[in-house]
């Protein structure tokens, strides 16, 4: 089976991902909670332009996305274009 390898460099910056050293309750908080250690966590990680940019193409809804959260991405978005 070939490998698909757009999905697999598009996907290549959650190796090194600070995320993926933690749980998702930082990203997919309950509604109404805090997203700050999120986005700190997101601030210093060197995917976080490349998550974001996933997130964007993706249209990803919930959770904290390369820094930003579902209603920051919203706004990026609807100022954009």
């Amino acid at each position: 089976m070939p490998i698909n390898t757009t999905t697999d460099k598009e996907l290549s910056w959650q190796e090194t991902a600070l995320c993926a050293q933690t749980g998702p309750e930082f990203f997919f908080p309950a509604p109404g909670s805090s997203t700050r250690e999120a986005k700190q966590l997101c601030g210093a990680c060197e995917g976080r332009v490349a998550c974001l940019e996933y997130a964007l193409a993706h249209d990803e809804r919930f959770g904290v996305w390369g820094g930003l959260s579902e209603k920051e991405r919203y706004s990026l978005k609807r100022d954009q274009g």
